[in-house]
């Protein structure tokens, strides 16, 4: 049986966790009868990209992104490009997607999934002119990630303390929402939309989602008291915000989002800055991916 060239782009700041020792531990784990493995250590934003790109055009046929959500889009935006095939080692400090779709977050169980080389394909989303595979979004999630993306303590805890610091301050804007040719106009706290049900970490923000059925959750938080933070917590953490009064969530193929001002959006959690007007859609089964 011929192997298959895989290459593994590690990025060595996301989560917070140091992976020097990651080669060495794929190299014990994979199956070396079927592949023939690479490794290659990003250096800045935007260099899984660069790697993926590369590694794709020299006919690599399975490449790997670990680390976290941030990496993973980096690297599958290449992959799907090049109708390659990706695998994740989640190392992140959410791993919304890899959580979603069962890929352990032991590095040698998710090794174990590569070595069994089950595919499957999976939606993905376009928002503006990027793409975007769990999660991409406006609002209060947007600016903490703009926020959160200059701050050294990175991880679970420093977000969740950024969280806590920002949430008191933050207004709420009105959005107007054409989806699948319907209007919609909330004022909102923050507007998700999902191609998988959370933003990881197990908080879960549109418990239905589907990466398979052609369809994205808009997912609407609503404006809502602040004594109210711990319910919407709880139906988070327990897959129960299609039943809260605080998230409407609406789904749709084409998606088209106004808002008052240019400002903060984010991409599978990482931040940027787009104009007012926003186009979303959906390229249904569009990337092929490794799943236990």
């Amino acid at each position: 049986m011929s192997k298959s060239n895989i290459l593994f782009i590690i990025n060595p700041i996301s989560g917070g966790k140091g992976k020097l020792k990651i080669p060495a531990l794929i190299d014990a784990q994979l199956d070396w009868s079927r592949f023939s493995p690479n490794f290659s250590f990003t250096e800045y934003v935007g260099h899984a990209s660069e790697i993926a790109d590369e590694a794709a055009n020299k006919n690599f046929d399975v490449i790997v992104a670990v680390g976290g959500d941030g990496t993973i889009n980096e690297v599958a935006t290449k992959v799907m490009q090049h109708n390659k095939v990706l695998g994740i080692i989640p190392f992140g400090s959410g791993n919304g997607l890899a959580r979603f779709l069962n890929i352990p977050l032991k590095p040698a169980e998710a090794v174990g999934v590569i070595n069994n080389f089950k595919t499957n394909r999976i939606d993905t989303g376009r928002f503006n002119d990027k793409c975007f595979f769990n999660m991409a979004g406006m609002g209060f999630d947007a600016h903490i990630s703009s926020v959160f993306a200059g701050n050294k303590s990175r991880g679970l805890a420093g977000y969740l303390k950024l969280g806590f610091r920002e949430v008191l301050s933050y207004k709420p804007q009105i959005y107007r929402l054409y989806i699948d040719g319907i209007y919609y106009e909330r004022k909102a706290v923050v507007i998700s939309v999902a191609n998988s049900s959370q933003y990881g970490n197990n908080a879960h923000i549109a418990a239905g989602a589907s990466i398979t059925d052609g369809l994205l959750d808009v997912c609407v938080i609503k404006e809502f008291p602040m004594y109210k933070l711990p319910v919407l917590a709880y139906e988070m953490l327990n897959a129960k915000t299609n039943q809260s009064d605080m998230v409407e969530i609406i789904r749709g193929r084409h998606i088209r989002i106004e808002r008052s001002q240019d400002d903060a959006i984010h991409i599978d959690g990482e931040p940027f800055f787009m104009g007012r007007e926003l186009e979303i859609s959906v390229s249904p089964l569009s990337l092929s991916i490794i799943t236990p």
